[in-house]
């Protein structure tokens, strides 16, 4: 394996051990596997590659759903995928430069669409009543996000100008 491979999966698992963290601080809500598990992956677009941070994104939703005693059983695959998806999503956009878009499309997707199968699989009542809680940790995540990834950013920006 070369050394960027070997870098960009150290940074992974690192990003992964990151949304561990996140992962145990809930959020108050009607959907116990609200955390802060997300931002990290979010975070993990400015230096890896976008389906390396949805990786993180997904491994963080499991971790999640462990410290929360699975809840939804085996549909937390479902969940986990849809983190793949929308932090994937969420680094296309940013690596094409759509760093406007990115944040609306992220907060929607991960927000309103993402529960969508459980107003099929479990009620529609599961789904309005999850609704606002998944919104809310949405925000939060995001809002976290936007803060520090302006500071991330110029770090790496400084780091690759750095000749090694």
């Amino acid at each position: 394996m070369d050394r960027q491979k070997l870098m960009s999966l150290s940074l992974t698992a690192m990003v992964a051990a990151i949304c561990a963290v996140g992962a145990v601080i809930k959020i108050p809500s009607f959907v116990s596997t609200a955390a802060l598990d997300a931002a990290p992956a979010f975070l993990s677009v400015v230096f890896l590659s976008p389906v390396l941070a949805g990786v993180a994104g997904l491994i963080g939703h499991f971790i999640t759903a462990l410290t929360s005693g699975f809840p939804l059983g085996p549909l937390h695959i479902i969940i986990a995928v849809e983190m793949f998806i929308v932090v994937w999503v969420f680094g296309v956009m940013h690596k094409k430069g759509l760093h406007f878009w990115k944040w609306p499309v992220a907060l929607l997707l991960n927000g309103v669409v993402s529960p969508i199968p459980f107003y099929f699989i479990i009620s529609p009542a599961f789904y309005w009543g999850a609704l606002a809680s998944i919104f809310m940790a949405t925000v939060i995540n995001l809002v976290i996000v936007a803060v520090v990834m302006p500071i991330l950013s110029k770090v790496f920006v400084r780091k690759e100008g750095r000749a090694h």
